[in-house]
């Protein structure tokens, strides 16, 4: 295999939940580059449209929100009829506040729950019959570094994430000897237009990120891309059942 091969994601169709900004944009942009088919999905047409204009031809998307959860195998056949089987999944899709239990509702919990657990698990279970019929197929799913340790009051979100280790290393377990590969990236701190505002506004804050990052930086949304490149890639395909930190050393920082 050359190592142009080794990279290559010419032929399939990546399917990226929350692919129309952050750093579900930054994966879509590294898998088109790598020769995928992309498909961004999310709830808002202007954000999706404007995607996948930047895109290119490579790129189409589709309007779901995969809170709904009842829906998910309209959208695996929507996105078959429009662009062909779904080879790559890509679990990306969240939201977040910042609470601790005592300020955290039910009804704020489940919809947290939904979104980022049972979305991702009814998508997944919508697209495994696919893959395991072509005997291939890659799952990727987007931890945090709440996955490895905590975080002052931001408790559903790493409830959340925390549940996609266990995800993936159990689907990597059932799914592996079908031919379908289960991973996940960790991004660390990453440079985008949130994470500035929030650290302009709390310098203690930054200072505390770039103390604890063995690297001293921040990252770039094209970091977290081409670690999903990696792990979609054929340069991967004895990678299985891992999270990839991609988080310049953090989780081992002192």
């Amino acid at each position: 295999m050359s190592l142009a091969e080794a990279f290559s994601l010419e032929g399939e169709v990546a399917l990226i939940t929350g692919g129309a900004t952050g750093l579900g944009r930054a994966m879509a942009h590294a898998l088109v580059a790598a020769g995928a088919q992309v498909i961004l999905v999310g709830r808002r047409k202007e954000n999706l449209e404007a995607a996948a204009q930047e895109l290119g031809p490579k790129a189409g998307y589709a309007v779901h929100d995969i809170a709904e959860t009842s829906r998910a195998g309209e959208l695996v056949a929507d996105v078959k009829a429009r662009y062909g089987d779904v080879s790559i999944l890509i679990n990306n899709a969240g939201n977040h506040f910042k609470k601790s239990i005592e300020e955290t509702e039910e009804a704020e919990f489940r919809q947290l729950m939904d979104t980022h657990v049972t979305g991702a698990y009814t998508l997944t279970r919508a697209v495994v019959p696919g893959m395991v019929e072509r005997g291939r197929g890659n799952i990727l799913f987007t931890a945090s570094m709440t996955s490895f340790f905590g975080v002052p009051r931001v408790f559903a979100y790493t409830t959340a994430k925390s549940a996609y280790l266990g995800m993936v290393r159990s689907l990597a377990v059932d799914l592996s000897p079908k031919g379908i590969r289960v991973n996940g990236v960790a991004p660390g701190f990453i440079e985008t237009d949130i994470s500035r505002k929030a650290m302009a506004g709390d310098p203690a804050r930054k200072q505390k990120v770039l103390d604890r990052t063995p690297l001293g930086r921040f990252g770039l949304p094209e970091d977290i891309g081409w670690a999903a490149v990696y792990l979609c890639s054929p340069a991967a395909r004895f990678v299985n059942g891992v999270v990839l930190p991609v988080d310049g050393g953090m989780l081992v920082g002192f």
